[in-house]
């Protein structure tokens, strides 16, 4: 079982400007990631030397003359502006997005920090670009999405059969903890109600290599930004959050049956009986139907012909991962405090399915822990208030969107925060959003984009380019190596100007 895995996320933000409410998305982006450059870094570009979009981890690559132009993130015409920041994170733009790729980490908490890191970045940059409002979520309700991923490194011997069939049933059930929450049914919101994830809807396929269109469940975007014996899983199924406890489940249970896949590798193990119990007979029409379902209790259809809750299926996940736990190595403290926040989930979905509408009201402890559970008891009190009868109600969606809103220290999840489970320390998320995590290669990222800014070139996630002059004086380039996401940690860095990396 893995205790020190890489991982990070990637989080599109929507934008507005409250004054001028028709001005072009793509423009406003460009406006907010030009104002996250610090003066010192911004003449640094990103390297897109180790892009290699259409490479498919199913074996073989997709023609770049069939890929969709918004695959091509490598393209020419898609660099339209980078910014590296001094943490070691990306800050982009994604199409009409800006986006924030978190520095790598190797537990769920410190990438929950580097998250929360980054909210407090782009909200900054918001208001230098000139007050622009930046929300968190994944939808507008009107049929467009945009994403929060994951990215986690792990041991390419692993079957990527094997991965995608277990990570299909976890994703499809896992959303009971780590939904954040939506107003509105189906992709267009042609329905009226409420339901616990923001993307589910909008995911249409079980398994490809595109992310902006027919969006699986399972992305096999095979670009590990690692070594040849490394694998990136690019998770593309997940909500934005904004409570830290289904965060932090969200990477952590993903994280712990990664390692069981790797302890076990292809052989007859506790992942085969999970798979032929559990394996789903429509995965999509799964997803849709665990997110549709706020009383927890609808079945899903299973390949075996039988039929399964999600509680069930999770509960099931958590017990096999407990199991071979018991005879695992390095257990790791950050494991143990995924676990216990998992048990957690699960006592507490429990408890939700067990009650009525009245009755899930009055779950405090369990709404700070659940952020669907929570934004539903603000709208269902909303609705109370002021005698609402239709889930189609413009002030449901109000209230939807403000939940949404980045703005620290005013933003609603800020007021509530007495009410909410705390994961993250505010005097660490200080620290985050200056300095790259001390037990990955971000450190030394960030060490040479803060001792060396005029000398750096370009930046990516696996080398940092630097302009240097020889002995005979003349103008010439030396390449650092990141490619070993572990070994270029603070205590393999020199600390110095000329910063190399051991």
């Amino acid at each position: 079982m893995s205790a020190g895995r890489v991982m990070g996320t990637e989080t599109e933000y929507a934008i507005a400007d409250p004054g001028d409410p028709g001005a072009d998305p793509r423009a406003l982006a460009l406006r907010l990631v030009r104002a996250a450059a610090q003066p010192d870094l911004a003449h640094i570009r990103w390297d897109y030397g180790g892009e290699d979009p259409v490479n498919d981890a199913r074996g073989g690559r997709l023609p770049r003359s069939a890929a969709a132009p918004s695959m091509l993130t490598d393209a020419p015409g898609a660099r339209l502006i980078d910014v590296a920041a001094a943490n070691g994170a990306r800050i982009y733009v994604d199409h009409a997005h800006p986006e924030y790729a978190s520095a790598e980490t190797v537990n769920a908490f410190d990438a929950l920090v580097q998250d929360r890191a980054g909210d407090r970045m782009m909200a900054q940059a918001a208001e230098r670009a000139g007050g622009l409002a930046l929300y968190k979520n994944n939808v507008d309700g009107k049929g467009a999405a945009w994403g929060s991923h994951e990215n986690y490194l792990m041991d390419r011997a692993v079957p990527f059969a094997r991965v995608a069939a277990l990570m299909t049933i976890h994703f499809v059930t896992r959303q009971i903890y780590t939904g954040s929450g939506r107003v509105g049914l189906g992709p267009r919101s042609e329905g009226a109600g409420f339901q616990l994830s923001q993307r589910a809807d909008y995911l249409t396929s079980r398994i490809g290599l595109q992310t902006t269109f027919g969006r699986p469940i399972i992305n096999t975007r095979d670009e590990s930004h690692a070594g040849p014996g490394s694998r990136r899983l690019h998770v593309i199924v997940g909500d934005a959050n904004r409570l830290d406890a289904p965060l932090v489940l969200k990477l952590g249970t993903t994280d712990l049956l990664l390692g069981l896949l790797e302890s076990e590798g292809d052989s007859t193990s506790l992942v085969d009986e999970l798979l032929d119990r559990w394996m789903l007979d429509d995965p999509v029409a799964a997803l849709h139907t665990v997110s549709h379902d706020v009383t927890l209790t609808k079945p899903l259809a299973l390949a075996n012909g039988g039929f399964a809750d999600a509680l069930a299926i999770q509960k099931a996940l958590l017990g096999a991962v407990r199991q071979a736990r018991r005879d695992a190595d390095r257990p790791g403290p950050a494991d143990d405090r995924v676990l216990k926040l998992w048990d957690q989930a699960l006592e507490d979905l429990a408890l939700v399915r067990s009650g009525d509408d009245e009755a899930r009201l009055a779950m405090h402890d369990q709404a700070g822990r659940l952020e669907w559970l929570l934004k539903w008891q603000l709208l269902e009190r909303l609705r109370r208030r002021r005698s609402i009868s239709d889930w189609s109600d413009p002030r449901l969606a109000a209230l939807d969107l403000a939940w949404a809103r980045v703005d620290p220290g005013r933003d609603l999840p800020w007021r509530l925060r007495g009410s909410v489970l705390r994961l993250a320390d505010a005097d660490q998320i200080t620290r985050a959003m200056d300095q790259g995590p001390e037990q990955t290669r971000a450190w030394c990222r960030s060490q040479l984009l803060h001792r060396c800014p005029d000398a750096v070139r370009a930046v990516s996630w696996s080398r940092v380019i630097l302009e240097e002059r020889g002995s005979d004086g003349e103008p010439g380039t030396r390449v650092v190596d990141l490619s070993d996401p572990l070994g270029h940690t603070r205590s393999s860095c020199r600390d110095d100007r000329d910063i190399y990396c051991r």
